[in-house]
């Protein structure tokens, strides 16, 4: 079994609940389809992940409105009413993480895919985050999971050996790209489950 000192978490959908259809369902008036095709042709999921990588909020609500401007009203709510899209912590998994720093066995830290404008939201509004020893936020370091540069400086900046280090994120991609690296990985699907993978390393709580 590896010797585990070092665990990172990942934020959001492993911690924080966060999920664009908070606004846009009631905005669509319950039509999922409609939704669902706005998600995928205008407010995109790649789109976003630009933001997370650092691009600046108004320039890339801008960039949507000139390809878009039939839906400017629908796109400048994406980040206009984006704390509305904040469901709150995942209760369950605060739960370990919060007994995983009463044990005092392990440095904890977190990775996320953020946008640097957004982040200082979630810090006023969760406690349990200032309970990290460092968090690394992709949109400060004009990067994101799941490329190599960013967990180059989560390494660095942590000063942690990856073998040593288990990495939890709810995104198969982040966990490949911690694991190419040789850091050991969880893919989060619930806090049950996630109870159970850390048992594996000999972690019990």
């Amino acid at each position: 079994m590896k010797t585990i000192n070092t665990i990172i978490f990942d934020l959001g959908g492993v911690l924080i609940d966060w999920n664009p259809e908070y606004v846009y369902l009631d905005v669509f008036k319950g039509d999922r389809e409609k939704m669902q095709w706005f998600f995928e042709h205008i407010c995109t999921s790649d789109w976003n992940e630009e933001q997370d990588a650092g691009r600046p909020l108004k320039t890339a609500t801008e960039e949507r409105i000139a390809l878009f401007p039939e839906h400017e009203e629908l796109i400048r709510m994406y980040y206009g009413r984006w704390e509305e899209m904040l469901g709150g912590p995942i209760d369950e998994t605060v739960s370990l993480l919060k007994s995983l720093f009463d044990k005092d066995s392990y440095e904890i830290y977190a990775l996320t895919n953020w946008s640097a404008e957004t982040f200082p939201v979630a810090l006023e509004r969760y406690e349990f985050l200032h309970w990290f020893k460092d968090i690394v936020v992709s949109g400060a370091e004009n990067t994101r999971k799941p490329f190599k540069e960013i967990y180059d400086i989560a390494i660095d900046r942590f000063n942690i050996k990856p073998e040593n280090t288990l990495f939890i994120d709810d995104n198969q991609r982040n966990i490949e790209g911690a694991e190419a690296l040789g850091i050991n990985g969880i893919r989060f699907t619930s806090a049950s489950d996630l109870k159970t993978s850390l048992n594996e390393y000999g972690i019990t709580l």
